[in-house]
């Protein structure tokens, strides 16, 4: 057997050389981060949102570091938008290897004042996108017989209750029970498909419900004691992405919280 280095055994476990990732919400802090880790492992990455200046700059960000990647203005509510993403990357000679559905929106509104349209609104980017999503790409890889890999952005929220966050909360569980019903489904036609769950990451989605005393709530709920980085997403992520390190993981639900779930009293 031929002795590696450690760096080429790391690159042969976890390298995404030639692959194409597509991090819809890849604008957003969290699915920034994401989108960072796929392309240094070596991923073409297609940022999709509907801000172009933050797809820019996420970019130039991406690059300016020796990445590679490509901001491609798209709706994830709109399976036209995404549509037309596939017949963009089939001009490219380019196919979605890697999936990353990051879109979220929150909203600390109590539970007797939720209005339709706040819950429609929510439940359309933090679900129906994922659904679009996986339907648009996941038909694509299955028509192109790739060993694809999906990756749902879930929220701890979806497995424990948190108060103030009841829509999130929601739509973050449908989330979740979507992506283990497409795991189980989808894995004969080669295609991964998990979920993270990230515990407390300030983001600007989550920022308004981070009151003081919330704040201290959580940091006496979390074992370690502070907020997660969207820098300590990148390990998960990678693992998941990849046909190599993660090839017998589908239908996980990653969870990386500190510990907050694992605190009962």
């Amino acid at each position: 057997m031929p002795v590696s280095t450690p760096a080429d055994y790391l690159v042969d476990l976890f390298g995404l050389g030639g692959k194409t990732a597509i991090v819809v919400g890849g604008t957003g802090t969290l699915g920034g981060a994401l989108a960072d880790a796929l392309a240094g492992a070596g991923a073409h990455i297609i940022i999709t949102g509907r801000n172009a200046e933050l797809g820019a700059a996420a970019v130039q960000r991406i690059t300016g570091n020796g990445g590679s990647a490509e901001y491609v203005a798209a709706d994830a509510t709109k399976r036209a938008d995404l549509e037309q993403l596939v017949a963009h990357l089939r001009s490219a000679n380019r196919e979605c290897d890697i999936l990353v559905n990051a879109a979220g929106i929150n909203s600390p509104t109590p539970f007797l004042d939720i209005t339709d349209e706040e819950w429609d609104r929510i439940f359309n980017v933090n679900l129906t996108s994922v659904r679009l999503a996986c339907q648009v790409f996941g038909r694509d890889m299955q028509e192109r017989k790739t060993k694809g890999s999906i990756i749902n952005i879930a929220s701890l929220s979806a497995i424990t209750p948190l108060s103030r966050v009841y829509t999130y909360s929601a739509s973050k569980a449908a989330v979740l029970n979507l992506t283990l019903n497409l795991a189980r489904e989808w894995a004969k036609c080669g295609i991964r498909v998990n979920a993270m769950s990230p515990g407390f990451f300030p983001a600007e989605q989550n920022r308004k419900v981070l009151t003081p005393d919330r704040v201290e709530n959580i940091m006496r709920h979390t074992p370690m004691a502070r907020f997660g980085t969207p820098e300590e997403l990148a390990g998960t992520i990678l693992l998941a992405a990849s046909n190599k390190a993660g090839s017998f993981l589908t239908g996980a639900n990653l969870v990386i919280d500190g510990g907050f779930t694992s605190m009962t009293i």
